[in-house]
């Protein structure tokens, strides 16, 4: 049984920093697609970025220089360093895993979010 579970959300001020935790199991990290998404109130979720099976990944232009997500597969967790944070970061963040299908991602499983909030 697949599960995620996102940690390390919170309140901050603008400017500031904060590192999201997704802790995972029965997820073979060392094969699998590992993301990271955003929904804030009455939008669409986005992609945020992801880490994929060969430890390469990639970033949503939004973000770029400011979020980098990482992986310890050791500790099958799953890692999303947040800096220079605005208030339009503000959202619910959910981390997701899946495997690599016809060169894509499916994204199976999703844990059920951790909120960020960013005052100005």
């Amino acid at each position: 049984q697949v599960q995620l579970m996102e940690s390390g959300g919170g309140s901050v001020q603008a400017g500031g920093s904060l590192r999201l935790s997704c802790s995972a199991s029965g997820v073979d990290f060392s094969s699998s697609c590992l993301g990271w998404f955003r929904q804030a109130p009455g939008m669409q979720r986005n992609w945020i970025a992801t880490s994929y099976r060969d430890n390469s990944r990639n970033h949503a232009q939004y973000v770029k220089g400011r979020f980098t997500v990482s992986k310890d597969i050791a500790k099958n967790t799953l890692y999303l360093q947040m800096d220079s944070l605005k208030p339009e970061d503000t959202a619910m963040y959910y981390c997701a895993a899946g495997p690599w299908i016809h060169d894509n991602c499916e994204w199976t499983y999703w844990g059920q979010g951790t909120q960020v909030t960013v005052s100005s």
